[in-house]
């Protein structure tokens, strides 16, 4: 071990956000302060939860949404950032990733209130266009406006584009070896202090307890996991995913147990685990190997675990459960 990586202190730091935690492993030399980092990170998170939240009336993105078609609408930056790349990402997947499923989302119960019949079948008939064909996006001037009816929800990307203000926030404090997440989302800056990569654990797709089923090493990238299993709710007994359907505007219904990304950016790999559940294996194969993604599917086979790996980072040794 380099003297430099003794030299090296760890922190860990964490709190609320986004109706989950975020935290942060940190190591950094002598005379770094956690108390400032803690308020710099927290900070960072908050904004982009006080400009994301599909939970917060006052949020920017729910002010978007109830303003009316034809009017130009002021956005911050990073909001307009993250509504950037949900477009991009759904027009290159052609619609399997789709940030206009707002009325779809609240109508199945995965936001404040219950699953809403009326609301669920209202869904369900929406002669649904896609949100880029719908969103026009003036970047220069900061501001958005919508071509017709568009009910926005970017459960699917926020929290990787809030890992990605950590590791940012984290850079721009001088830290080089850092692990900073948010629920599934993670993403490592540089590596360990003595040169190893960090050891990320993808989970078992289970509904009951937590179990680990592989491990997966990474330096200096992000990784991301969609999955069935954790944010779910049951309507009329049945339990069904968080992951929308933007062709039924519906929970999907055939999809894998989950999928976990490695992409440069933690926002990046977030949307594409998201995308990948809806079009599942055989239809992402040709897509992830064009983009130069890596994907591990997890799909249940009686009572074990099936995996499909597609790219090297998910390399065989690295699947051993």
């Amino acid at each position: 071990m380099s003297k430099m990586s003794t030299d090296h202190l760890r922190h860990v730091l964490n709190g609320a956000t986004m109706g989950t935690r975020w935290s942060a492993i940190l190591h950094a030399a002598p005379g770094f302060d956690p108390s400032f980092a803690h308020v710099c990170l927290s900070r960072a998170v908050g904004e982009v939860d006080r400009q994301m939240s599909a939970w917060d009336r006052d949020s920017d993105l729910m002010r978007l949404n109830r303003a009316p078609a034809g009017g130009w609408v002021a956005v911050p930056d990073h909001l307009l950032k993250v509504l950037e790349a949900g477009l991009e990402i759904g027009r290159i997947s052609c619609g399997a990733f789709e940030i206009g499923m707002g009325d779809a989302v609240t109508a199945w119960g995965f936001c404040a209130d219950e699953a809403d019949p009326d609301k669920i079948r209202s869904a369900l008939k929406a002669d649904r266009r896609p949100a880029h064909e719908v969103l026009e996006i003036d970047r220069a001037a900061g501001r958005v406006r919508k071509h017709g009816p568009l009910a926005l929800d970017l459960g699917g990307i926020a929290k990787g584009y809030g890992v990605d203000r950590l590791t940012e926030t984290a850079r721009s404090l001088n830290v080089a070896h850092g692990l900073l997440s948010i629920d599934g989302e993670v993403r490592a800056l540089g590596a360990r202090p003595d040169g190893r990569p960090w050891a990320i654990a993808i989970e078992q797709p289970d509904y009951e307890r937590r179990s680990t089923h592989s491990v997966l090493t990474i330096s200096d990238t992000a990784v991301a996991t969609s999955g069935d299993y954790r944010h779910w709710v049951e309507v009329g007994g049945k339990r069904l995913s968080h992951t929308m359907d933007p062709a039924r505007g519906a929970p999907l219904v055939r999809h894998p147990a989950s999928v976990t990304v490695t992409a440069p950016t933690c926002m990046g790999a977030d949307a594409w685990a998201t995308a990948f559940m809806v079009m599942g294996p055989e239809e992402a194969r040709p897509l992830a190997n064009r983009l130069g993604l890596s994907v591990l599917f997890l799909d249940r086979e009686g009572q074990g675990v099936q995996p499909l790996k597609l790219g090297a980072d998910f390399a065989p040794h690295a699947s051993a459960t």
